[in-house]
Order: structure tokens, then sequence, then C-alpha cells
């Protein structure tokens, strides 16, 4: 027998909820893309690759979700128990990870500028005409007017520039710096803040999106257990 009454409208909200989830899923899957290219944009990885971590977890839960909303609805479409009852679990364990997920992001957050540090100084003292990384951090620094670590004068510690010497990319618009920089002609912030500022910046977009599709998912679960009593009693559809 099938559902029937308000467990009937319920079915018809896992309907919805699992569309939702099939957007989310979707959405998040974008935003791990976005998050991995700005990722590669912004930083040149030569050391571990944990600064990946974020928008491959991001693409995994994705592409979970995605699949698991077609599971939810055909559990709800054929008042399977066990399909439905096999929904609400992975929607509940793909939750629960979301939580372990920002729970960590959140200690961490203040290792994330020793990390980024250590990152571009060990790429400054790698940086020669020879250099795979010489392009990539060249591009960086041109991308958001910074030069250094902290500031130019960081690059008068590299044993491939001459004492007071910095990169052409470290120049303001037609102005060269290369062998005599200053603050007028030269980026004078480090590439660090530069970082800092676009991670805080595009943080409030991932912990909205988050925010949401958790939301969606509490509800998705209460509403697929509601199901799962409806469809155990063995009502009829009206």
């Amino acid at each position: 027998m099938g559902v029937e009454g308000g467990m009937k409208c319920i079915k018809y909200l896992v309907f919805f909820f699992n569309f939702i989830f099939w957007l989310c899923g979707i959405a998040l899957i974008a935003l791990g893309i976005f998050v991995q290219i700005e990722l590669k944009n912004t930083l040149v990885m030569t050391g571990p690759p944990s600064a990946s971590a974020a928008p491959i977890v991001i693409l995994s839960v994705g592409v979970i979700v995605f699949f698991i909303s077609f599971f939810g609805c055909c559990g709800a479409a054929k008042e399977n128990y066990c399909m439905v009852t096999t929904f609400a679990v992975l929607l509940t364990l793909i939750f629960l990870v979301e939580i372990a997920a920002a729970i960590t992001g959140y200690l961490f957050k203040d290792k994330v500028q020793s990390v980024i540090n250590d990152e571009i100084q060990e790429e400054m003292n790698t940086y020669n005409n020879k250099s795979i990384i010489q392009k990539p951090l060249d591009d960086l620094q041109k991308k958001y007017s910074c030069c250094g670590v902290t500031n130019y004068t960081d690059w008068f510690n590299v044993t491939q520039f001459k004492p007071g010497h910095v990169p052409a990319s470290c120049c303001r618009k037609a102005m060269a710096c290369t062998q005599n920089p200053t603050p007028e002609n030269t980026f004078d912030v480090g590439c660090v803040t530069k970082i800092e500022e676009w991670l805080k910046k595009h943080i409030v977009i991932v912990a909205a999106v988050a925010l949401g599709i958790a939301f969606f998912e509490l509800l998705g679960i209460i509403f697929a257990c509601c199901l799962m009593k409806g469809i155990r009693s063995g009502y009829e559809v009206m």
C-alpha cells in the first residue's frame, strides 16, 4: 500500500527537496571548480598539496549529493522503505561531513597565513630564469599588484638577485624598478596580505552556499524520516 493524506504531501516534499539537492550538487561542483581554478591562479603549490584539499572536498561532496538526489527520487517514487532509509542515512552522513569540515576549517584558519608565507618564500628561493616557478610567481605578483612575502625588500635576500634588485613583475605599470626599487615605482604590499584579502572576500561566498545547502539537507533528512514512517505504516495513496 502507498501513503495518503499528510504523508502524500511529505512524499512530494521529498521530491521537491531532492530537486533542490540536485541543484545544490551542481552548485557545489561549480564552486569546487571555481575554488580550484582560483587557487591555481593564486598559489603555485611547490610543497604539500594540503591547500588543494578544500576544492577536492567541495567537488566530492557535490558529486555525491548530485547522485544521492536521484536515489532519493527513486525511493520516494516507488515508496521503497529501504531506498528512502538509505537516502536519509547517506544525506545525514554528508551533513555530518560538512559540519566536520567547517569545524576543521575554523580550527586551522589561523595557520593559513603561515602556510601561504612559507609557500611564497620557498617559491622565491627557487626563482630563476630556468625555473618553472618563475612565470607563475610573476603572474601572481602582476595579478595582485604585490611583491614579495611582506613587501618588495624580501627579494633583497634572494640569492638569484643582486642586493637591492627585484623581478620586473614587481614594477608598477610603465616603470622600471628592477635595479632601483622604491615604494613609488614598486608594488609595496606583500603577496601574503593580498592573498589573505582574497580569501576573506571569497570565504563569505563559500560559507553562504554551505549554510544554505546544510539547511536544505537538514529539512530533507526530516522529511525523509517522516516518509519512512508513512511507508512503513502502509497507507494507500489517495
